[in-house]
């Protein structure tokens, strides 16, 4: 049985999904102002590698078969925002246009990272009607407040508020007070805890008609509305980083449970760990982030930067550098060596089934990938020793796919004449004109193509 550590709970908990055979799966998306940076990336692939996971052997049956679940699986775009707005008025353009641009960008970049679709991206402007109606009824229940425009929620009435993010009500009152008089925001408020729902519009922003006057919806409404729409009250896992735990998931728990009197928002909290450089987080904020966009035009290899991110435990912080991008590269090279030469008609010892089983279990310890990867490892050493077979590519085809790595077929990266050549030097060898073997070699090592002559025959790979 998987066991996730839940943020909520601070413990390693059972995986029990709501629905059998099926996992209702949040995870918070971008703000679309700019391209997505390796931190926002590692956010992307680490939920990515815990998707494919569950999809592939996270359930398992009575007689100890494993197989996937179905994962519905939900990630936003939040494309109206202060920062949207702020962006194109500076770019002169419509905040759609520029939001468009950012959700095109989005793609482009996470396709060539392998990172699947979500079942469904919902984004913010989408949900508007949603989100009134759903202000409306926490104003109707009391646990939210009109106040000059604005609609803030009453964070004295919520029950264990901060929870998620290990703090108490009394500790963030004290640390708020001391700005009540200096943040022009907080004099509407209550109490300096309560959060926005809806803001009031400033001149010449753009604005939606509420009941309560015009403005646009507040940022933590927008997850609330569209899990909830999508995937119902209750949710088997929600993701995101570290950062959100407090205020934002903080706050999706407040309003979500106080919608739905009381009902369960979410059984397991999961939350990944920031991508470091120089020992500080990487952001837009602190103006020390690299865009995934920069790289990739810059000619980084997409499968290097996706192996980087996947292969440390999504809860780990990674330090980002060129030192790690090198690991990875040749890490990742060992392994496209040992999947090109793999024999599917060799046979297999018996010991593919003591693979399969580290491997699972250690994924199913908080899918811990670093585990895996030790296992997997492991596993290439032995198929490099000539081990292999059909069940054995089906086995490494798993782990890749977890992964998210994709190696063509050596058919597909020898084109006609270095298939020839390999033919002709197998025949110079069986004649024993060993200078034309041996020139075949030289000349094929010229396109990067090395032979190896081992004991189980010819084996290849690129430089």
């Amino acid at each position: 049985m998987i066991k996730i550590y839940n943020t909520y709970s601070r413990s390693l908990e059972d995986f029990n999904p709501i629905e059998e055979g099926k996992v209702r799966m949040y995870v918070c998306g971008p703000t679309v102002y700019n391209y997505i940076h390796v931190g926002n990336a590692r956010a992307v692939v680490a939920f990515d590698v815990v998707r494919r996971y569950l999809e592939r052997f996270g359930n398992i049956d009575a007689s100890g078969k494993r197989f996937g679940y179905e994962v519905d699986y939900v990630s936003n775009f939040t494309d109206v925002d202060d920062k949207i707005i702020n962006t194109a008025q500076k770019e002169g353009i419509e905040p759609i246009e520029l939001a468009q641009r950012y959700i095109d960008a989005f793609y482009e970049d996470t396709d060539v990272l392998k990172v699947k679709h979500a079942t469904h991206a919902p984004r913010a402007t989408e949900y508007i009607y949603q989100m009134i109606d759903f202000i409306q009824d926490l104003i109707d229940k009391d646990f939210a407040y009109v106040s000059e425009g604005d609609v803030y929620f009453r964070v004295s009435k919520s029950q264990n508020y901060a929870k998620l993010a290990n703090k108490k009500l009394d500790e963030l009152l004290e640390g708020a007070s001391g700005r009540i008089d200096t943040d022009l925001e907080s004099k509407r408020k209550e109490s300096p805890v309560d959060f926005a729902l809806w803001k009031a519009a400033k001149e010449g922003e753009i604005f939606l008609q509420a009941p309560w006057g015009k403005g646009r919806p507040g940022w933590h409404i927008e997850c609330s509305v569209m899990s909830g729409s999508l995937l119902g009250e209750t949710l088997d896992i929600h993701g995101g980083g570290q950062d959100l735990e407090f205020p934002h998931h903080t706050n999706e728990i407040a309003q979500s449970e106080a919608h739905n009197n009381g009902t369960k928002f979410v059984n397991i909290w999961m939350h990944n760990g920031f991508v470091n450089i120089d020992g500080e987080k990487m952001s837009k904020s602190m103006n020390n982030f690299t865009t995934v966009h920069e790289m990739l035009q810059a000619g980084l290899d997409p499968q290097v930067l996706r192996f980087f991110l996947a292969t440390t435990h999504y809860r780990r912080p990674v330090d980002f550098n060129n030192e790690a991008l090198e690991r990875a590269e040749n890490n990742l090279k060992k392994i496209e060596n040992a999947y090109r030469n793999l024999d599917v008609l060799a046979n297999d010892d018996g010991s593919l089934t003591s693979f399969e089983i580290a491997f699972t279990t250690a994924m199913d310890n908080d899918f811990n990938i670093a585990d895996g990867l030790t296992v997997f490892y492991d596993f290439i050493s032995w198929v490099n020793k000539g081990n292999g077979g059909s069940d054995v590519k089906r086995f490494f085809d798993d782990i890749l796919k977890i992964i998210g790595l994709e190696f063509k077929q050596d058919e597909e990266i020898l084109d006609s004449e270095i298939e020839f050549l390999i033919e002709e030097r197998n025949l110079a060898r069986a004649k024993k004109d060993y200078a034309r073997s041996d020139e075949i070699r030289d000349s094929l090592k010229t396109q990067g193509i090395v032979l190896e002559d081992t004991s189980q025959g010819m084996r290849w790979h690129r430089e």
